[in-house]
């Protein structure tokens, strides 16, 4: 009987998506937005990316974006920041502002009924934002605070080293939050010139689920953005290119363990090989407890708890990377085995039982990232961000399903080469050998 059930549900996992039915949808002002209408509950979740985020940062003013949008929602209009986060409670509604390399992300979550007051709160946060002072010294000493911990937190320093190495001056290369002298330095009138970099309608994308018509969503959107300006301020950065060459960086850390963060080239979404790469990296290290890498470090050696690959895939720059942590005394045999895995993959390839598990698995799992209106407003707001047609949703699995083994070996070949392969240690690791000038200390 359990046997039954649990072949029922893997059956129901991979069966396709139904089919979801996005409209495109242009506002009076002539914005577009894309929606999924369901009026089942009285509830709709909107979503807008701007476009290059944080990192349309000025020169010398790194962390101004992150700030800035981070008191977006201390207050505007005649609203301080009490009086907004009232208004916006007494609404039953939620606003969140967050920044990240390729997009500032604004979601609004209202109960149909408070929709449109919840609106004029969130367009009065993006045109007349107050940035009191009292405010700006409240966010700014939270960001130093994660400053301060970052700094000492060993994740946080070999990645940071590890985007350094890898995208060098492009903003991809350094932290969204800026660095304390930065951070510090940041002005009222910074805040208000980040605004205007990033915050126009030539730069946002719309996705909107729930309780809401076509018509309905134009108004609410002209309602939202009419009074941002038509163009930001800043350009749209340019291609980040991947600077790592094969090798390991050591920063000394006085830890019994060693925390690894490895990077090789990969590949951006509208490649034709996207879809092959997303397979093989599933069957590498994407695959939790099934991947190669855990099952050669963690369960056959006991090297590591986890390690884990994935194709960071932005918008400006890819790479295919992954991490792990163990023991100073073993971290460089777990080495040995991750270079290992990534050149077997292109030499060999994956069996015909790998390749079919992972393709139920990830059309499996895809129909359940649609299982409510936030989710799905979000989702259709990445897609126009990074550029997908907005039959994606239906076409996905096709797309995942037609990857053949040969198509798996030649990505791999492709892009999997451990002599490309970076390592950035932190810890007392034996048996590694840093490059030469490549060992640090922090």
């Amino acid at each position: 009987m359990i046997r039954a059930a649990i072949a029922l549900f893997l059956a129901v996992l991979a069966a396709p998506a139904q089919a979801i039915d996005i409209q495109r949808v242009i506002s009076p002002g002539g914005i577009e937005a894309w929606l999924v209408e369901d009026h089942s509950i009285p509830f709709t979740a909107l979503d807008l990316e701007f476009r290059g985020g944080a990192s349309l940062d000025a020169p010398g003013k790194r962390g101004a974006i992150n700030l800035m949008t981070a008191t977006l929602e201390e207050g505007a209009g005649k609203l301080d920041s009490t009086a907004f986060a009232q208004a916006v409670e007494d609404l039953g509604a939620r606003l969140n502002f967050d920044v990240g390399d390729d997009s500032l992300s604004v979601s609004m979550r209202a109960l149909t009924e408070n929709r449109d007051q919840a609106a004029n709160l969130l367009a009065l946060a993006l045109s007349q934002p107050r940035f009191d002072d009292s405010a700006i010294e409240r966010v700014r000493a939270q960001i130093q605070a994660i400053i301060r911990r970052e700094a000492t937190d060993p994740q946080s320093i070999a990645a940071k080293e590890m985007a350094k190495q890898s995208w060098g001056d492009h903003p991809y290369g350094s932290s969204t939050n800026g660095d304390a002298a930065s951070v510090a330095a940041l002005s009222r009138q910074d805040l208000v010139a980040a605004k205007n970099r990033v915050l126009a309608r030539d730069r946002v994308v719309i996705g909107a689920a729930g309780d809401i018509t076509p018509e309905e969503l134009g108004l609410l959107v002209d309602r939202i953005l009419g009074r941002l300006p038509e163009e930001g301020t800043a350009p749209l950065p340019g291609t980040a290119e991947l600077a790592v060459a094969g090798g390991v960086t050591v920063i000394d850390w006085d830890s019994p363990q060693t925390i690894v963060s490895f990077a090789g080239p990969g590949l951006p979404i509208d490649d034709p090989d996207y879809f092959a790469a997303y397979v093989a990296n599933h069957i590498l290290g994407g695959g939790g407890f099934s991947s190669r890498l855990m099952e050669e470090i963690r369960e056959k050696r006991g090297l590591t708890y986890g390690v884990y690959s994935g194709l960071a895939t932005g918008i400006y720059g890819q790479s295919w990377r992954g991490a792990m942590a163990g023991s100073n005394a073993t971290i460089g045999e777990a080495l040995a085995l991750i270079r290992q895995e990534w050149d077997r993959m292109a030499a060999e390839g994956v069996t015909d039982q790998e390749l079919t598990d992972a393709k139920t698995y990830l059309t499996g799992e895809y129909p359940l990232r649609f299982d409510g209106n936030g989710k799905i407003a979000a989702i259709l707001a990445g897609m126009q961000l990074t550029g997908f047609p907005i039959d994606y949703p239906n076409t996905r699995n096709q797309k995942v399903e037609a990857v053949t083994a040969a198509d798996v070996q030649r990505v791999a070949q492709r892009l999997l080469d451990s002599d490309n392969l970076r390592f950035v240690l932190v810890g007392r690791p034996e048996g590694v050998d840093p490059d030469e000038g490549a060992a640090a200390t922090n």
